[in-house]
């Protein structure tokens, strides 16, 4: 796994470089001391993980993170002591957020999540998707319930339906209020979510049985027992998905 470090400390550069020397897999090309420093390493060093901090001059590890498009771009985990900033660091679509001093353990855990997501991309590539204005994919949603923020995967969703100006994240544990309406979701959530109301959009991988109801409307019944109305060439569309 080729990884580039990007941090203003050089004894937080030396920290994980010497963590990832003693992991077999892990290769560092390159490091950085800012954000544009980083930038500009990226055609030249290839990584497939990026491992940024979050205060950096010229471009935080945020803005980095976010300029980064399309499905070839390098993975980003996050290396801070900032705890507050974990909901944006996900909404800018990091796959992991260690605190620092960091835990060989920890970055171990961490660098498996990155393999798992690298694999998927060599044995089956998905189609490139034009970039969104609003990010990058979401790797992990964001359910808030009372004063906790639970960071779900998006696999564990099973629908998100709003309410009014009110959006809920259904999930087989419970529901979570959203923090992003559903337009903003639809561009961001992995390929197999698809609206299918005005008020809903649901994972086509927690559909359990489609059934018909008139010639022009379908029945989907969700892993959860949550029913939902669909339209005939729309119910084709997700038994063809």
């Amino acid at each position: 796994m080729r990884i580039l470090i990007a941090d203003d400390e050089p004894v937080a550069r030396q920290v994980l470089r010497e963590l990832l020397e003693e992991i077999p897999d892990a290769v560092v090309v390159g490091e950085a001391a800012s954000g544009p420093e980083a930038l500009a390493l990226l055609p030249e060093a290839r990584p497939e993980l990026l491992l940024l901090d979050l205060q950096m001059p010229g471009m935080t590890g945020l803005q980095l993170a976010e300029s980064l498009v399309g499905q070839e771009s390098p993975l980003v985990i996050f290396v801070t002591a900032y705890e507050q900033h974990a909901l944006q660091a996900f909404n800018a679509g990091a796959l992991d957020y260690l605190m620092k001093p960091v835990r060989k353990a920890r970055l171990e855990t961490a660098l498996q999540k990155a393999r798992t997501l690298l694999a998927r991309r060599t044995v089956a590539p998905p189609p490139p998707v034009a970039p969104s204005a609003s990010g990058a994919e979401l790797r992990k949603i964001v359910g808030r319930l009372g004063h906790d923020l639970h960071l779900l995967d998006p696999g564990e969703v099973i629908a998100f339906q709003a309410e009014g100006d009110l959006v809920y994240v259904l999930t087989a544990a419970g529901r979570y209020y959203a923090n992003q309406p559903l337009k903003v979701l639809e561009e961001r959530l992995p390929a197999q979510f698809r609206r299918v109301h005005r008020a809903t959009i649901i994972n086509t991988d927690q559909i359990r049985k489609i059934s018909p109801l008139s010639s022009k409307r379908w029945l989907l019944r969700m892993s959860n027992g949550l029913e939902v109305i669909v339209s005939k060439r729309l119910a084709g569309v997700i038994r063809d998905w």
